[in-house]
């Protein structure tokens, strides 16, 4: 058999996370469904894909659960790491998540657990309701910052000066 070789480095890199045997699965499938060419770093990674979800462990989110948005290797989700998601949709290998600023899906390899409560997961609810509420571009930068900063913090509730402060916030823009 006339055994191909990778003649590009971004044909190898998305096999870096899978295991020795895996990374030579993969090799194999590619160039097959490559007809038997040196596959593109393209084909390479959707193969790459497809066995990490058959890998992946199921999805456990549930509905109202809040999560907290990893970017890794994720440009899409560029500016929300960190951030809160409350889980609004379930699938297979993703959830929707609701942030302060929108809606996202996103994969479960972007997602971490934080463990609340069901009352801290209403907490964090409220607090991204009230921080959508009151986000807008038209506020001065450095506001916007505040409010970013908390829509990741790492516990569901605000501090004394923190929950002032958004009150002052909804009064100002009729939030």
């Amino acid at each position: 058999m006339d055994h191909k070789l990778p003649t590009a480095e971004g044909q190898v890199r998305p096999m870096t996370k899978l295991e020795p045997q895996e990374q030579q699965e993969v090799w194999l499938k590619a160039v097959e469904l490559a007809g038997g060419k040196v596959p593109t770093g393209r084909i390479v990674k959707d193969v790459v894909q497809r066995i990490m979800e058959r890998t992946q462990v199921p999805n456990t989110y549930q509905i109202g659960e809040v999560c907290q948005i990893v970017v890794k290797d994720n440009p899409e989700l560029r500016g929300k790491g960190g951030c809160w998601g409350i889980v609004n949709h379930v699938s297979e290998f993703s959830c929707t998540v609701k942030t302060w600023d929108g809606e996202y899906t996103v994969g479960l390899q972007h997602l971490k657990y934080f463990n609340y409560l069901p009352a801290e997961c209403e907490q964090v609810q409220e607090i991204s309701d009230r921080i959508s509420r009151v986000y807008s571009s038209e506020l001065e930068e450095s506001v916007q910052r505040f409010l970013e900063s908390l829509g990741k913090l790492k516990r569901s509730y605000l501090t004394h000066l923190e929950a002032k402060v958004l009150s002052l916030l909804e009064l100002e823009t009729g939030g």
